[in-house]
């Protein structure tokens, strides 16, 4: 039985990563389209609860899809409760830019999108691509698609082997991530501690009152064994995430820091 995959991303239905990502997940499963209408980077796993949210068919490179006036979060629960898809994956990305680090996991719609499919029981992979110019993010309409065509042969083949051998246990997301130049094979790694060095750029408007930009280049290198290490010299990074936050190994340090109940300190 050909699978059905649910796709999604936080650039928007009309990214050339979607649509790279759909040329190579097609000749492997059933795949219905279902992202936000508009440019939705850095927004996590936020949901919209104090808005309604529209919902349009569109016709998008001659294949039909959903396009959705909220949230990455939004098109995985649209899909699988408001029009009931029923997939049996669901796929986010290929983002254009890296989604590496405890930093991006946290803000990134892309991951967002695949941790609240996990959440609702459905098994999710998210792709991300290098970027080598931060600009290019921001300009992913014009993002030439011949850029795709090594991260569309890592897609194809990680569904590939999800859909022969299972989805991975013991974790609730894998997260992918592709260099700019692939220089190497695929490599298992933990999350790296950050991905941009913040900052503010201080600017004052025509009225003389101050406004501010958030900012910051991209950390350089981290260590072996980390996301950030493994696509900085050229290999797929594949970081298996869990839903579960837990800190299992402070636990007793925090039974003893909380012993008894207010007021009982020993």
């Amino acid at each position: 039985m050909v699978p059905r995959i649910l796709l999604t991303n936080d650039d928007g239905v009309n990214s050339e990563g979607l649509w790279a990502a759909y040329d190579a997940l097609k000749p492997h499963a059933e795949v219905i389209v279902c992202a936000p209408a508009t440019q939705q980077s850095a927004v996590g796993r936020s949901v919209s609860i104090f808005e309604p949210l529209r919902v349009n068919e569109i016709t998008c490179n001659g294949v039909p899809a959903y396009a959705v006036g909220g949230k990455p979060t939004d098109s995985v629960i649209i899909g699988l409760f408001a029009l009931k898809l029923k997939p049996d994956f669901v796929v986010s990305g290929i983002n254009i830019g890296e989604n590496v680090s405890a930093e991006a996991v946290t803000t990134s719609g892309t991951i967002g999108a695949a941790l609240e499919a996990s959440n609702q029981g459905i098994p999710s992979i998210a792709f991300s691509l290098q970027v080598e110019d931060q600009a290019e993010k921001f300009e992913n309409p014009k993002f030439p698609a011949s850029r795709f065509t090594g991260s569309k042969q890592v897609v194809s083949d990680v569904i590939s082997r999800i859909i022969s051998h299972g989805f991975p246990k013991l974790a609730d997301v894998v997260n992918v991530n592709i260099p700019s130049v692939i220089k190497g094979g695929y490599e298992i790694t933990r999350l790296g501690d950050r991905l941009f060095e913040t900052g503010i750029e201080k600017r004052i408007d025509p009225r003389g009152k101050p406004y501010y930009w958030i900012n910051g280049p991209l950390i350089e290198d981290a260590p072996e064994g980390t996301d950030v290490h493994a696509v900085r010299k050229g290999n797929i990074s594949i970081t298996p995430i869990t839903l579960d936050c837990t800190a299992y190994q402070a636990t007793s340090s925090y039974a003893e820091l909380f012993s008894g109940g207010p007021g009982q300190q020993t």
